[in-house]
Formats: structure tokens, C-alpha cells, sequence
């Protein structure tokens, strides 16, 4: 381990384009686990990769060197996790679940040969409480006795980065080329380290990561889904998150829905914010929603409201913290309402699984999606949600 390497679970996107190049400018060796035998095939063949940095001011390709890939069997898997110098994930929550065994098993042959080998795993997934999840699943599967928070950090992240999707004729030219914008801070929780943070630049730790994580779904997530499901429903025609916002009723909008959340978060977290600090993030982030370069698509944004409207997701964990600091939460509610009509399709016109599926429990009735995909089921809620559709008077919106 005397070489830095990082093992990566997940070639996609954000693998790539983001966790791959900080580790792969820093020096580090990048070994990605993936079950695309086509991607592993390719990286091992080339041994890296292009990232396209797309940004109105013209783009950037910087080649990602020193790679290689495995198939994510159990073998290569245990092999891969007792030798890196840190691990990171970047699969989504229910890849998680399924690859979780296999870094315990790496673990644990980790511990046997080196009990003080610790090792950080960079969980960087789009979840709220990410390491107790890791956590929880880890011990399930590791021996009594294991002492797994003295020797392996689970850090949790905040994933800021914007990678849109590739038309088919970019992916076709490249198969291993990706694109991203140029933010490129990795927000990550600097306590949850068990060996030194890794000298690498753009990472950002913090003391709270709850607070930053709460940022990205309540300010980031929502601003950006308003924008494609408000953008949608004014402007069912137009194709990129940029076109929605060259409406100035779309972007007032999603700037008040921004700010409405934060408010929120100011009395959640009023150590951690100021008004002024997430004020600056707003404006910041909706001139990266702006990058025309960038091209990000309106269904890239707005596809799986199952997950998307989910209880603790975006909208609903912002309206259930607004319910408890007793704090407004009209627009976000509006904004959520959108939801119901968004009918973005790809490039070549099709839906998305999820929001198919979504549609078939919206013949069910909007309320019975309310109940069964954002949970709301007590009487208090309702009323609550009620109350504030009369109060703004929004024909859009339910319950």
C-alpha cells in the first residue's frame, strides 16, 4: 500500500468524472469495480479516460491516467479492498445494498492481515445519513467483536457536481469520454477520517456534514427539480434546464422556492449557515443551471419522481423540517405539485421506468400517490398540506 490507490465501486458518471479526477490529478492509481464487462474491457484497454469540462466560456478535456477496472466479483472485490489506500462508492443506494457484503468481506481479510491497515470509504452517494446506512449494513455481515469504527472511516459526502447525460451519438464517438461541469468541490465529513485526509485537492471537509448534506437536497436537488418540473409545466416543449430558466417567471420562481428552503435550514442548522452565505449559494447555483455548454437536459433532472417525491427526499424532507420549526413551506409544496405533470422524455422520446410507473399510481388518483409514494397518511399533515393550497390559491396543487 506504499503506491496511493483508491478504489472506486462505480465507473458511471460520477465515478468518473468526479471522485476518478480529483484522486487521478492527486497521483493516485484508480481502480474501478463495475459489472459493465464492455466499460471494464475499455478502461483496462486504455488505461484512462477523458473528461470533458463544459462550460460557456468553451470546453476542457483533461485524460484521467493511470487506470484500470475489475469485475465486481467476490473475488476481485476482497483482493481490491485489503490492498487501496482508501475506498470510495459512487453506485447509488440500492447498488449499495448489494455491494456492501463484499467490502465487509474485504474488510475483514483487510483486518486479518493488517490490523493497523484502517481504511476511508468516500460514500459518495446522493443520501441523507449515507454512513449510518453503510454502517448499519457492514455490521450485519461482519463478526462480533469487529472493530469497525476504529478501522474503517465511513465518510459521508455532499455530491454537488452536475453530470449531465450524453446524447447517444457523444456516447457512440467515445464510450469512455464523460461530461461535467466545472465545479468541482467534494464536500465530505473531515470527523469521520480513521487515517489522515488525503492530500488532495478540492476536498472540502466539514464538521457537520449533515448541515452540507441537507444543503445539497433542500437548496441544490430542490431548486434544480423545480426548475424542470415548474420549466416543464409553463414550457412543455423546450428540451434543457437553461431554456426553462430564460423565463424569468421560471427562475423567480425557483430562486423563491430556493430561498424559501433556506429559511428552513437557517432553523435547522443556525450554526452551520447564514442568510447571506446561502443566499450566495443560490445565485451561484442557478448561474451553474444556467450553463448552456453544459446542456443539461429537463428529464435528466426531473425523471423518477418515485424517488424524487419521495418522504425524505428533496421536497417532502424539506416540508417536514419546515413542519417542525413551524416555518412556511407554500412554495415548495407548489413546486412539488409540478411534479404531477411532468411528461419530459429523452432524446428519443421515451419516459423513464420510474415515472411510467409513477403515471400508473396517478390513474390511482393524486391522493393515493400523496399516501403511497410521499407517505403522507396522518390527519395533521393533510390538513396542514390543505391549508396552505387554499393560502396560496394553487390550481396545480393537492390535497
Amino acid at each position: 500500500m506504499q503506491n496511493k490507490s483508491i478504489l472506486i465501486f462505480g465507473g458511471g458518471k460520477i465515478g468518473r468524472s468526479f471522485i476518478g479526477q480529483l484522486f487521478g490529478r492527486a497521483g493516485y492509481e484508480i481502480v474501478f469495480s463495475d459489472v459493465n464487462k464492455n466499460l471494464i474491457d475499455a478502461l483496462n484497454d486504455r488505461r484512462s479516460y477523458p473528461v470533458v469540462v463544459k462550460s460557456d466560456a468553451g470546453n476542457e478535456t483533461m485524460e484521467i491516467t493511470n487506470v484500470r477496472a475489475v469485475v465486481g466479483s467476490e473475488v476481485n472485490v476482497v483482493r481490491e479492498v485489503s490492498q487501496a489506500s482508501i475506498i470510495a462508492t459512487s453506485v447509488g443506494k440500492n447498488v449499495l445494498e448489494k455491494i456492501i457484503p463484499l467490502i465487509a468481506r474485504g474488510l475483514l481479510e483487510r483486518y486479518e492481515k493488517s490490523p493497523a491497515s484502517a481504511v476511508d470509504i468516500i460514500i459518495a452517494e446522493n443520501m441523507r445519513s449515507a454512513s449510518a446506512f453503510m454502517r448499519g449494513e457492514l455490521m450485519k455481515r461482519l463478526p462480533p467483536g469487529f472493530p469497525l469504527d476504529s478501522f474503517a472511516g465511513l465518510v459521508e459526502t455532499s455530491i454537488g457536481k452536475m453530470v449531465p447525460l450524453m446524447t447517444q451519438a457523444d456516447a457512440e464517438n467515445d464510450p469512455l469520454a464523460v461530461f461535467a461541469e466545472p465545479y468541482n468541490t467534494l464536500i465530505l465529513d473531515g470527523a469521520a477520517f480513521r487515517t489522515p485526509i488525503p492530500d488532495v485537492p478540492d476536498l472540502a471537509p466539514k464538521e457537520n456534514i449533515a448541515a452540507w448534506v441537507d444543503r445539497k437536497a433542500f437548496i441544490h436537488n430542490l431548486g434544480h427539480a423545480t426548475v424542470a418540473y415548474y420549466g416543464n409545466y409553463r414550457h412543455p416543449d423546450a428540451t434543457y434546464i437553461y431554456e426553462a430558466l430564460s423565463d424569468p417567471e421560471v427562475y423567480d420562481f425557483a430562486r423563491a422556492v430556493m430561498h424559501q428552503s433556506a429559511e428552513i435550514l437557517l432553523a435547522e442548522y443556525p450554526s452551520d449557515f447564514t442568510p447571506q452565505a446561502l443566499e450566495t449559494h443560490i445565485d451561484d447555483l442557478l448561474s451553474r443551471f444556467r450553463n448552456k455548454a453544459l446542456k443539461d437536459t429537463i428529464y435528466r433532472v426531473g425523471q423518477d419522481r418515485i424517488r424524487k417525491l419521495a418522504s425524505d427526499d428533496r421536497f417532502m424532507g424539506a416540508i417536514h423540517l419546515a413542519q417542525k420549526h413551524k416555518k412556511d413551506f407554500s412554495l415548495i409544496y407548489k413546486a412539488m405539485s409540478c411534479a404531477f405533470t411532468f411528461a419530459a422524455t429523452d432524446e428519443n422520446g421515451n419516459r423513464s421506468h420510474p415515472d411510467i410507473l409513477f403515471d400508473e399510481y396517478l390513474r390511482k388518483g393524486k391522493e393515493y400517490v400523496l399516501r403511497h409514494v410521499c407517505r403522507i397518511s396522518d390527519s395533521p399533515q393533510i390538513s396542514d398540506l390543505r391549508r396552505v393550497r387554499t393560502t396560496i390559491n394553487c390550481s396545480i396543487c393537492y390535497m
